[in-house]
């Protein structure tokens, strides 16, 4: 026992350095940052790098453990890629995790997990989250559905450590970073008692909800304030706005992703569509409601998100928001959650 014990104690003390490759999409970024809490939990001190996409790489600064962040940049194309890998096979990785399992993240694996070593033994551990595709053919295809659900994208991402024996995954960290500016700067946006974040928007529009009503919902809970989060592209956040321009604040496009996060984390309740920052809210434990309807991946996992849907034959149809609807009433998943029942869960607490 003590044997077991003493071996147990000198693995954690072991310095092992750790590759993540995760490039996108935001949502999935951030589903897969628990990766970091396991990787913690069996090596304490270990040395974590983790390569995303240049513009959704600056919000992983928010977790100080993750010793270096390499920026891909899409720009410098297929010889770029080749330079980054060449750079990163110099660190000399214990072990590399390929969480994305792309067309990019293929290359960067022939680069540091050249075939020649692998016949000899001398890569470094490696494992791969597969996207289990021929189960999404029949989910999509066919409407059988093999996965199990609801299909937790957390889970999805920690599952593939258990290869490296990893088995705690137990969730503690909550000592995020933030510049130290953004109490100052967002502190009177902040302040109000009764104020509730809506994220409206979604990168593609058949899991967004109607915008009449999130017009409901604020006209329908005239106590409260709003603040709302969107990319700069999403026009349709100034007619939302414009209902109550008083009780609205309208922040689409003015801040930057890791001063979303932040927002996020210091929120009293948050209404979001099937997006990035609900998964922020998750992982930051703030009170939530998710509104999910066509799509298949975007499950919470936490107990501070509540998923509000609709259960219909045809869902889900769709893995990230594309496709056609099926309905008579298009998005009808969608418009049958009623502003109502969303106002009724927020009054609850």
């Amino acid at each position: 026992m003590l044997k077991r014990e003493y071996k147990t104690m000198k693995n954690k003390n072991i310095a092992k350095k750790f590759l993540i490759i995760r490039l996108s999409s935001i949502g999935d970024i951030i589903q897969c940052m628990p990766t970091v809490d396991a990787i913690k939990n069996k090596y304490p001190n270990s040395e974590i790098h983790w390569i995303a996409r240049k513009d959704m790489s600056s919000f992983l600064a928010m977790d100080k453990r993750i010793d270096k962040i390499w920026g891909f940049d899409r720009k410098e194309g297929f010889s770029g890629l080749i330079k980054l890998g060449k750079e990163l096979k110099k660190e000399n990785f214990d072990f590399i995790y390929d969480a994305h399992s792309n067309i990019r993240s293929n290359i960067l694996r022939l680069i540091l997990l050249p075939f020649y070593k692998k016949i000899f033994g001398l890569n470094p551990k490696f494992t791969l989250r597969s996207k289990e595709r021929f189960k999404r053919i029949l989910l999509f295809k066919f409407g059988i559905n093999k996965f199990q659900w609801p299909f937790k994208g957390r889970e999805s991402y920690l599952s593939p450590l258990k290869k490296w024996g990893f088995k705690d995954f137990s969730l503690h960290y909550d000592d995020w970073y933030f510049p130290d500016d953004y109490n100052k700067k967002f502190s009177d946006i902040l302040s109000e008692d009764r104020l509730i974040t809506l994220v409206p928007s979604a990168n593609w529009e058949m899991k967004r909800w109607p915008v009449s009503h999130w017009k409901k919902l604020i006209e329908i809970l005239p106590e409260y304030k709003f603040l709302i989060l969107a990319g700069p592209t999403d026009d349709f956040c100034k007619d939302i706005e414009a209902l109550a321009p008083s009780r609205v604040n309208n922040l689409a496009g003015r801040t930057s992703l890791l001063e979303s996060c932040y927002i996020v984390s210091k929120s009293n309740i948050v209404v979001s569509a099937d997006t990035g920052f609900m998964h922020a809210a998750d992982l930051f434990k703030t009170k939530c409601f998710a509104l999910i309807g066509p799509t298949a991946f975007g499950f919470p996992s936490g107990e501070s998100v509540k998923v509000v849907s609709k259960n219909m034959p045809c869902s889900p149809c769709t893995k990230d928001g594309r496709g056609k609807c099926k309905q008579n009433v298009w998005q009808k998943c969608m418009v049958d959650i009623k502003p109502e029942d969303i106002a009724k869960e927020i009054l609850s607490i």
